[in-house]
């Protein structure tokens, strides 16, 4: 009846009091448990109640306890085999007394044997394969194989050593032919089920949660994995692609300051090991998405549409879903600030210390209105690329708590769980005047900019995508502690074009473009004249290596890019 649990791991030995150093928490599937028997067995099996199902089954200090015996562990024998050496540990916990046990614990043999300064980069040769099933992504690796349904585990003894394990879900029963699996597909499950979790600790490429990859795929059809993003893909055939290594040691140093821009929490942990100077845009916009799923102002609002519910079909609908998602929260906002946090401190401790600058949420009214209550609460806009996003909502009465819910995580973020890298920015500033009441909220809602330990000070930031931003630059570095350029939105407001628009002027939307470039030397140069922080965290520099030349000529501070131009970028840029 384990739950998933993620800790900071260099927190947890010397942590103050004021420190929680958990960064996740998971409640875990329990619909069954077995249970001393009077009849001719010793046990049974049986279900569990509901409020055993929506209950965690540590609470945090018994989390802290396991993780610090965890790590006392891993320094035992990592001190006795003179190397690091990562631990397969299994605990219990008493039903009765309540007590913790260590019962198990075992080298670990997959990660403990990886060298971690050599980045493997695995990309498809083939442009448009054809897609058969998708789903969430776990191993950032690409595969293929046979594929070999299997839907009940009684049938594990016809899969064959290189075949792709397709299943509707897996238990421990099934691990012996996921360790000869070339690749392991689900139909349910998340990022945090077993097979997510064993996949990983293989090193094998997963996709869980696909839906109905057990019937779109045939059993002996040859399928290609790729789970090199967020999003995993199968296709068919044996598509061709190609691995490349680079030993991250052997890099040549540069001037220019390499940061990494991160999506998900859940990709945070291997781009952490890139060769970066930490996050430079870690976007919140797919926690809330995936991870909460539901407006925030439904949240706020959830007691008023639960009376209100009587009388609606659609508010019934709603508040059915928000109870499905909050399952083991009475309050439904300490939901939202919970998961929010979570998702922002696995990245933040990935790279800790190095500086992690996290942008508040930038979804338009469009994208808004896809989350559960959604409806209620957003306007129709003809174009929502300029309309009702960043500065401008979070100031706006009608959602002002919950713009609170994010400043709260953030709080939660630095304050408990000691995660002090942590820097946050403002997108879509359109006027000082915002700035500076965005700003006067932050303070509102607790969170200080000033600390008495100068590497503490919460650094704000603001992005430079609007021409306003460069043309009262002066005005915006008064009261931000730099910028960072937003060149897909910079693009189209200079050129008056909508990015996700017409396909007859996509073309003409172009980072190169004189007048854009001309705006972001402007930017660059007062930045350094006020000495100031400068970065870039737009697709520019990660699709054009000239653009990225061009932006260190220029002097600016950081280029922050995608995972998969890390390298090629820091190449180009060694080359005069």
């Amino acid at each position: 009846m384990a739950s998933d649990k993620n800790l900071r791991k260099s927190a947890i030995d010397q942590r103050q009091s004021a420190v929680l150093p958990i960064i996740g928490k998971t409640l875990g599937r329990k619909d069954r448990k077995m249970i001393y028997s009077s009849g001719a067995k010793p046990t049974k099996i049986v279900y569990t109640s509901e409020n055993e199902k929506n209950k965690f089954t540590l609470n945090d200090e018994e989390i802290l306890t396991l993780a610090k015996w965890g790590t006392a562990i891993e320094e035992h024998y990592t001190k006795k085999h003179k190397k690091w050496t990562p631990m397969d540990i299994e605990w219990a916990k008493d039903g009765i007394s309540g007590e913790l046990f260590i019962v198990q614990a075992r080298p670990e043999t997959v990660q403990a044997q990886k060298d971690f300064s050599v980045i493997r980069e695995y990309k498809l040769q083939s442009s448009k394969p054809k897609t058969l099933v998708s789903g969430a992504s776990v191993g950032n690796k690409i595969a293929s194989g046979r594929a070999r349904i299997i839907l009940d585990v009684k049938g594990i003894h016809s899969f064959q050593k290189g075949e792709v394990l397709v299943t509707d879900m897996t238990d421990p029963d099934w691990e012996p032919v996921m360790k000869i699996a070339s690749a392991i597909i689900t139909d349910k499950g998340g990022r945090t089920s077993h097979a997510a979790i064993v996949s990983r600790e293989l090193g094998i490429p997963c996709i869980v949660g696909s839906v109905n990859a057990t019937k779109k795929i045939r059993t002996g059809q040859m399928i290609t994995v790729n789970t090199t993003g967020s999003e995993g893909y199968v296709y068919e055939g044996a598509v061709k692609f190609k691995v490349t290594e680079q030993n991250i040691r052997k890099l040549p140093k540069i001037k220019t300051k390499v940061a990494v821009n991160v999506g998900t929490p859940e990709t945070a942990f291997e781009s952490s090991f890139l060769p970066v100077g930490g996050v430079g845009l870690a976007r919140e916009e797919f926690i809330l998405a995936s991870g909460i799923g539901i407006h925030p102002m439904a949240l706020v609002d959830y007691a008023k549409l639960r009376v209100e519910s009587r009388k609606s079909k659609v508010k019934t609908k709603i508040v059915r879903e928000i109870e499905r998602k909050t399952v083991g929260y009475r309050d439904k906002t300490k939901f939202f600030v919970d998961q929010l946090a979570y998702g922002i401190a696995k990245i933040g401790a990935a790279f800790y210390p190095r500086e992690v600058i996290v942008r508040f949420s930038d979804f338009k009214t469009n994208e808004y209105r896809q989350l559960v209550g959604g409806e209620l609460y957003e306007p129709h806009e003809e174009n929502p690329m300029i309309g009702w996003r960043g500065a401008s909502r979070y100031y706006h009465p009608s959602f002002e708590k919950a713009f609170a819910l994010e400043v709260k995580a953030i709080r939660k973020v630095r304050e408990q769980m000691g995660l002090t890298n942590v820097s946050v920015m403002i997108p879509v500033c359109r006027t000082v005047d915002e700035g500076k009441r965005v700003l006067a909220l932050l303070n509102k809602y607790g969170l200080k900019r000033e600390s008495k330990v100068k590497s503490e000070k919460l650094k704000v930031y603001v992005m430079c995508e609007v021409p306003a931003n460069v043309v009262l630059a002066d005005q915006f570095l008064d009261i931000f502690d730099g910028m960072s350029i937003g060149s897909n939105d910079l693009t189209q407001m200079t050129l008056a074009l909508d990015r996700d628009g017409n396909e007859r002027i996509r073309n003409i939307a172009n980072e190169n473009n004189e007048a854009v470039k001309s705006l972001i030397s402007q930017v660059i140069r007062r930045c350094r004249a006020r000495k100031k922080y400068i970065g870039i965290c737009g697709d520019a520099p990660s699709t054009f290596p000239e653009f990225a030349k061009f932006l260190a000529k220029e002097g600016i501070t950081s280029i922050s890019l995608s995972p998969d131009a890390v390298i090629k970028t820091i190449l180009a840029l060694s080359k005069k």
